[in-house]
């Protein structure tokens, strides 16, 4: 149901700008930092949204019918904290411990609370995500929530940004709805384009986007802004509004130098008189409506594909093969792509469902926001490109662990076993750049088998899970009814005479194997460890094999020597006190690893050339024995 249109004065609404405002004040001068004056500038905002036109039930915060909020300015988090106390879903009290140790109000919003689906302050982010929850609303859900983003004017100028509003008009995603706070001043001085709304309207509407210019402060016009995109059926709608940083406290409005800084106690204390005191009034947001979301499917039992051990198949392939299996099984499954679905054989998945499969194109950041997006409505995300390209993307990878989201991403083309594209198709970075990610799961395979269970395995996965997938066909080591359990590994080749241990993953375990028939010919015995689980590692196989190998380990990776798989064994011994008792001395670790720029060449070239092939793991071990 529509609200009748407030007048210019409507007292209620103008009564809680003006309370978000002075609460905004009152947290962060209690804080002794924060960004009030973002807050300030967006403060009418917020407040005809909250009185009129978010449908919202605080109580029920996953309630499949909520509308979806999501603070893109996400270092006005203070505004955000003093709308939740204005809906009565945190006290007053609360409210006055943002930013202090242990409260739930950091200084930029994350979802420790039940209202705040994604963490924001990594700017131009939010809009990308916005953009994933309103593709799970318009295509997969099919309910008529509204995704409502409030942005910054400084992180208007951001890629990501840009991402997210080609693919919103692409998409035609009518149920999104930007508001950019044009307030003129970012943290050093003013933004690029300054006031001109003219201008950020005419690069929206390039995009396929209705816009709509209006004066930020003027509730009237801001509630008439807000009717018309909810009414839009055919495309997104950004409204620019023209607001003033510090709105309504003289002292800074308008002023730079102030983003980021507090009020001292006295300057708040006048700052509060001029907005006309405290205030502390509950409202009650518009009810969203009933409605159950759309069936994606119904589930079935999984049947994975299975792959002849001794045949030739790529492990990408094995992927793509995998989610289809798992797509067709699991309702809830959607896939990703970045324009390479052909490489990456996500194409699979989009052939046989391409109702839940999304293309974003060349747009890396805009990929892995959207992943986010979904997955905010339950649904579990499975995004691939080539290893080397999620390095562009890194920043929303890194948020979204802070999210707490669970997505999976795939890399192909890892290493310098991809062969002639040369060095900047190589995925050399990828592995220590998501071992590093909070709470994140690495597994790189070796087979189609060993992938295929491992792609199952990653559908239940917590967190941010990655997968490092191999270019070219390698022969299929395991039985399809194997099992890879996630923090294990495969011991291939063991004895009771074993003088040093292998480590491997992915394609080095093909020139491990090839070392040990090697060594075994000249009657050096040693054992090959498959470490498909990067992290979490096998400690307990790892330090059995040192302690029964007398410490020799020689770790082969296709990758740069900083931070992957060897980094990871060595991790393993990490602490432990292993003269003390508790299996042998610590070992001595070679790492075989891409140490030079490589070029182009044949994957068999290369990886001689990197020093990682069969021959060069011999003469590592040979080395070892030697010492």
């Amino acid at each position: 149901m529509t609200a009748p249109a407030p007048t210019a004065l409507d007292p209620a609404v103008r009564e809680l700008a003006q309370q978000l405002r002075v609460d905004s004040i009152r947290c962060t001068t209690a804080a002794g930092s924060g960004h009030p004056t973002s807050a300030l500038s967006a403060a009418d905002l917020m407040a005809v949204l909250l009185a009129r036109h978010l449908r919202y039930d605080f109580a029920q915060p996953r309630r499949p019918t909520n509308d979806h909020f999501v603070l893109s300015k996400g270092h006005a988090a203070p505004l955000l904290y003093a709308a939740f106390k204005a809906t009565g879903a945190i006290d007053d009290a609360e409210l006055m411990t943002l930013r202090k140790f242990g409260s739930r109000l950091e200084g930029h919003p994350t979802p420790v609370l039940p209202w705040v689906e994604v963490a924001t302050g990594s700017l131009g982010q939010g809009l990308p995500i916005g953009v994933g929850i309103a593709l799970a609303g318009k295509y997969l859900d099919k309910l008529p929530y509204r995704v409502w983003v409030l942005c910054g004017d400084s992180e208007m100028t951001e890629g990501s940004i840009w991402e997210a509003i080609d693919k919103a008009g692409y998409y035609k995603l009518n149920n999104l709805i930007g508001i950019v706070d044009v307030n003129r001043l970012g943290q050093r001085g003013e933004t690029e384009l300054g006031w001109n709304t003219a201008a950020y309207a005419a690069r929206a509407r390039a995009f396929g986007w209705h816009t709509i210019e209006i004066d930020g402060h003027d509730l009237a016009a801001i509630d008439r802004a807000y009717t018309e995109a909810a009414a839009s059926t055919d495309r997104p709608t950004l409204i620019v509004a023209r607001t003033c940083k510090g709105r309504g406290v003289s002292l800074v409005e308008d002023q730079p130098n102030w983003h980021g800084k507090a009020l001292s106690p006295d300057e708040a204390r006048a700052a509060i008189a001029e907005l006309g005191g405290e205030r502390h009034a509950v409202i009650a947001p518009q009810a969203p409506p009933d409605g159950t979301p759309a069936s994606t499917g119904q589930p079935v039992p999984l049947r994975l594909p299975r792959y002849e051990p001794s045949s030739q198949v790529a492990t990408r392939k094995a992927y793509g093969d995998a989610l289809k299996a798992l797509g067709l099984a699991r309702p809830e499954i959607v896939a990703l792509d970045a324009e390479v679905s052909n490489s990456t054989y996500a194409e699979e998945f989009a052939r046989a469902i391409p109702e839940r499969y999304f293309e974003m194109f060349i747009a890396e950041q805009q990929m892995v926001a959207a992943a986010v997006g979904l997955q905010v409505r339950g649904y579990v995300p499975f995004a691939s490109t080539f290893a080397t390209f999620f390095t562009r993307a890194y920043d929303f990878i890194r948020m979204a662990a802070i999210s707490r989201a669970n997505i999976r991403l795939c890399g192909s083309h890892a290493g310098v076993a991809i062969g002639e594209d040369g060095p900047s198709q190589m995925g050399l970075e990828d592995l220590a750049m998501m071992r590093a990610v909070h709470g994140s799961t690495v597994l790189y395979p070796c087979d189609a088998n060993q992938t295929a269970k491992l792609v199952a395995a990653m559908a239940d996965l917590p967190g941010i899970s990655y997968l490092r997938t191999t270019r070219g066909a390698t022969k299929v080591l395991y039985d399809p009814d194997e099992e890879f359990p996630v923090g294990g590994s495969k011991v291939l080749v063991r004895s009771a005479h074993d003088r040093a241990a292998i480590v491997a993953a992915g394609v080095t375990v093909h020139e491990a194997l090839a070392a040990y028939h090697q060594l075994q010919n000249e009657g050096i015995a040693v054992r090959v460890i498959d470490a498909y689980s990067v992290k979490p590692i096998d400690v307990a196989t790892l330090r059995q094999a040192a302690a029964e190998t007398g410490g020799r380990l020689v770790v082969v990776e296709d990758h740069w020597p900083e931070g992957g798989l060897g980094d990871a064994v060595l991790a393993a011994f990490a602490g432990a006190a292993m003269a003390d008792g508790a299996g042998g001395p610590l070992p001595r670790v070679v790492k075989l690893a891409v140490r030079e720029m490589p070029g182009s060449g044949k994957p068999a070239e290369l990886l001689d050339a990197a020093g990682i092939s069969a021959r060069h793991i011999v003469e590592a071990v040979k080395r070892l024995l030697a010492d």
